[in-house]
Formats: C-alpha cells, structure tokens, sequence
C-alpha cells in the first residue's frame, strides 16, 4: 500500500503487523494502535490533505464501482465520429432489478492501465460518446449513472484541434436536457470542465474525501502566486472539500468514508455508495420527464442565486 505523508504512524504499525510469527496479544495490541492513529490522522483533515486522499492511488475508481456494483456491466464503445476514448468507460447494466446507462472516467490503476486510460483525461470523442449513449439511455428510458474522478479533460493540440470545448459544452447541454434520472457520484477529483461534462444531474454525490473545482490546486497556485509549491494555500482558498461545496449548495448528498478512506476500506464504500445509487434512483422513480428536465435546470440556476447571496452576506 502507497502511504502518505500524514501516515507515517500507520505505515510503521502496519509493517510490524507484516512481521511473521507474531503473538495473538501483541497482534491484539497492535490492532488497537492501528485504530488510534487512524482515527488521529483522518478526524481533522486539511484540504490538502483530502486532496491527496482523492488522488491515492489505491483508491477505487470507476471500474471498481461497476465491478462490485453491477457486474453483469456490458461495455458500449466509440463516437461513432472518430473512433474510441478509454478515458471514458460507458455501458449498460442492472443495478438493482433496473437497467441503467453507466458512465465514468477511468484512471487505471497500474502503469499499463493509467496509459490506456489516459490517467482519466478524456479527449472529445470520450465526451461524445457520453453524448450517444446518454441519448441512447433516454431512448430506451434507462437511469443515467455517472462516475466524475479526473483532472480535468485532455489538454493536448490534438484533442484542441477535434473540439475539445464544445464537446464539454454539447455533454453539458445534452445531459441538462434529459428526460430521464441522471445521478453523479464525485468519487475521486473533480476537475474542471472534464468533471463538470459528466456531473449535471438531478442528485450530486460525493465521497467524503474526494474533491471538486474549477481548477487544480496546482494550477491555482501557479496563477495566484506563481508557484506550485503553494498548493497547499491554494486547496483552502479554492473550498473544493465536499463540506464546502455542500455548504455552498453545489452538492446534494456526501457519502461518508470510513476513518482511513476508500483506499484503505474499498468494500465498506461500495456499500455506501450502492446505498447512496439506490437512495437516489428512488427518488426521481415517479419524476416525468419534463418534472426531471426542470427539476435538473432549476438546480443549476439557483447555485449562482446562492453562491451571490452568500457573497453579499
């Protein structure tokens, strides 16, 4: 397991537990250890701090959630423009005696996988074909799904040169305009437009740890103060913590971690988030589709009517 660097205290005691032969008492002893300096390092976290929790990379990503959640997942691929982006994992699946459209970014979780995946940076044509297959799910009346863990979308001359911003924008509108229930989960970053592309639903979860902005850390800190090394300021001042965007009313719902996070205790979060998945579908069973369109548009305006109160209080 990678460790960070808040986790020296649990990386020492998890090493020892590693050792061969132990005692049963000295196991015992251990174990408790173990718990206090978990519960001591993930109590009080910075924004910082959650920003590194949401990039481990032992944390699940979306094809960890359809595998566990929906394993009979059958994969859709390409645009049908210009070819297939596997940043951009999408298909179709039964969740819970339902048929639902399944979309999310994949980053990989291993060197082979992260090349692949293009480390969850997607290119026009993955956002394309969100756009075919959400087009698709309303067709047929199926609930869309959505996964949002990126940096951002694929920033190269090549993606530039296909449309990289008005496939954002056409995600965006399409997704708006759907006549069928759309639930995003933050479960890793969110970042920027890529995330945004994928993230207009009528229910916005998000995990405890995972973050959501407009900009990197980094990216802010080399715009405010020309440095990177002052990501750590720029993660306060950008509120991109789950309790902030919920606060700020961008968020609907945060699913909790257990104290340690996703990385450390993956099962216990796909129960969360399968009980979160299900919550949510519950509750737009009965929408029309218009009620939905409104209720999704409605949503949306009433963040900035919100987010200006808040400037003028």
């Amino acid at each position: 397991m990678h460790y960070l660097d808040f986790e020296e205290n649990i990386r020492l005691v998890d090493e020892r537990l590693a050792e061969p032969n132990l005692p049963e008492p000295e196991i015992t002893r251990l174990n408790h250890k173990l718990k206090r300096f978990i519960e001591r390092a993930y109590q009080r976290l910075t924004p910082w701090q959650r920003t590194q929790i949401a990039r481990h990379e032992d944390r699940p990503h979306t094809l960890d959630y359809i595998q566990e959640l929906m394993p009979d997942f059958f994969e859709l691929s390409g645009d049908k423009a210009f070819g297939e982006d596997k940043a951009i994992v999408a298909g179709l699946a039964h969740f819970h005696n339902q048929t639902v459209m399944v979309i999310g970014h994949e980053k990989g979780n291993s060197t082979q996988t992260r090349l692949k995946h293009n480390f969850g940076m997607a290119r026009p044509e993955g956002y394309r074909k969100a756009i075919r297959l959400m087009k698709m799910a309303e067709q047929f009346g199926f609930p869309v799904i959505t996964f949002i863990d990126t940096a951002g979308a694929f920033p190269g001359v090549d993606a530039e040169a296909r449309g990289q911003g008005q496939a954002i924008a056409e995600c965006i509108a399409t997704q708006a305009a759907l006549k069928v229930p759309v639930i995003s989960t933050i479960i890793g970053e969110g970042g920027s437009g890529g995330a945004l592309a994928l993230a207009v639903g009528n229910k916005i979860l998000m995990l405890e740890n995972a973050i959501y902005s407009v900009i990197s850390p980094e990216g802010c800190a080399s715009i405010l103060w020309k440095d990177f090394k002052y990501a750590k300021q720029a993660s306060r001042v950008l509120k991109m913590t789950a309790k902030d965007l919920m606060r700020f009313h961008i968020i609907d719902e945060i699913i909790a971690e257990p104290l340690g996070g996703a990385h450390r205790f993956k099962k216990e979060t796909f129960k969360a988030v399968e009980k979160a998945l299900i919550q949510a579908l519950d509750e737009f069973k009965n929408f029309s589709g218009d009620a939905l369109i409104l209720q999704r548009q409605n949503k949306f305006l009433q963040m900035d009517t919100f987010c200006q109160t808040k400037k003028k209080a």
